[in-house]
């Protein structure tokens, strides 16, 4: 693995980024994997979940109380720090840059949503390149599956719920069906494979 400017320690994590998407039957597969997490997780964690625009959000909340993480509401020019999940509001993309930071935008509708998973997954492709893992989980429609392509084209990991486990199969089936898919697991086996990526060092 290489890439400039990331993690030229030696020893220092492969990884230095988590992106999770989910929408329909979210919050509870969510919930599932960040249960998984250490609280020393060594990476930020970005979330986006399509959530109803019209209302104020208590999904941090609600994930607080099955994680060790810290979880929080993301928002405009923040730096992101490890250990901590950064859920994107309703209502506005989320992306990172290349130092880290995030941005909320409230740009157009991507493939109808709002927040987009493909944006986020294409920042963070961009930013952290072979150092990024993205997540795709249960959900209707097809986000995600061209920001996956984007992380794979930048040697990045890609996760997704095997369909056959999704409650909602329409987001992990067009993510698997782009053969960008490093892994297809079960929800019950997608958070230790995580805490396991991310406790390997980086050897280069």
């Amino acid at each position: 693995m290489s890439s400039p400017g990331q993690g030229d320690q030696l020893g220092a994590p492969a990884y230095a980024i988590l992106a999770i998407a989910s929408s329909a039957g979210g919050i509870s597969a969510l919930r599932a994997v960040l249960s998984s997490f250490t609280g020393d997780f060594p990476a930020p964690v970005l979330l986006v979940q399509h959530l109803d625009p019209r209302h104020e959000t208590i999904l941090p909340s609600v994930l607080s109380r099955k994680t060790s993480l810290k979880v929080k509401l993301a928002e405009d020019r923040e730096e992101i720090l490890p250990g901590v999940a950064y859920v994107a509001p309703p209502n506005r993309h989320l992306l990172v840059g290349r130092g880290g930071v995030l941005s909320l935008t409230e740009t157009e509708l991507v493939h109808f949503v709002r927040p987009s998973a493909d944006l986020l997954f294409e920042s963070v492709a961009a930013s952290f390149a072979d150092r990024a893992v993205a997540v795709v989980l249960t959900g209707s429609g097809t986000d995600g599956a061209m920001g996956v392509r984007a992380v794979k084209d930048r040697n990045g990991t890609v996760i997704v719920q095997d369909p056959d486990d999704a409650e909602f199969t329409g987001m992990p089936r067009a993510a698997m069906e782009t053969n960008a898919a490093d892994f297809v697991l079960t929800l019950a086996e997608i958070g230790p494979v995580i805490q396991r990526l991310f406790e390997t060092e980086d050897h280069r």
